[in-house]
């Protein structure tokens, strides 16, 4: 796997280990500067921030330990776990952008930034795969 790759996943791990920590620990803190949310609204949030903060610390971890075994001498595992986070964050960034165009949580247009962050990293990871 090329090395343009690999700093690709590891920065897409990267961006998920830090939404983690915003969204499983610190929601109390980032509630309006990620999800534009005001601060009367975190309790019923919380559960929701809770349970996907550790979702995106999953995704990192799959990143992590394709790393490990690429670098291991384990290429297809690797391999195979870096495509399959990859396609799952690149899709879950779709899923995003639909669900702001849809304007399910906030106006439509603002999560963008998210979109990025979430999307461009795992899509150079499929591309120089």
């Amino acid at each position: 796997m090329s090395a343009v790759a690999q700093v690709a996943a590891a920065f897409a791990a990267l961006v998920h280990l830090v939404v983690w920590v915003c969204e499983a620990f610190l929601i109390h803190r980032t509630h309006y500067s990620m999800f534009r949310q005001p601060a009367e609204h975190v309790p019923a949030i919380r559960l929701w921030a809770f349970g996907v903060g550790f979702y995106n610390l999953w995704l990192a971890c799959g990143v992590i330990a394709g790393l490990i075994a690429l670098h291991n001498g384990n290429e297809l595992v690797g391999r195979t776990l870096l495509i399959y986070t990859a396609w799952f964050m690149a899709l879950s960034a779709v899923v995003l952008a639909v669900a702001d165009q849809l304007s399910m949580s906030r106006p439509r247009n603002q999560a963008w930034s998210g979109v990025a962050f979430e999307g461009i990293p795992p899509l150079i990871v499929l591309l120089f795969a």
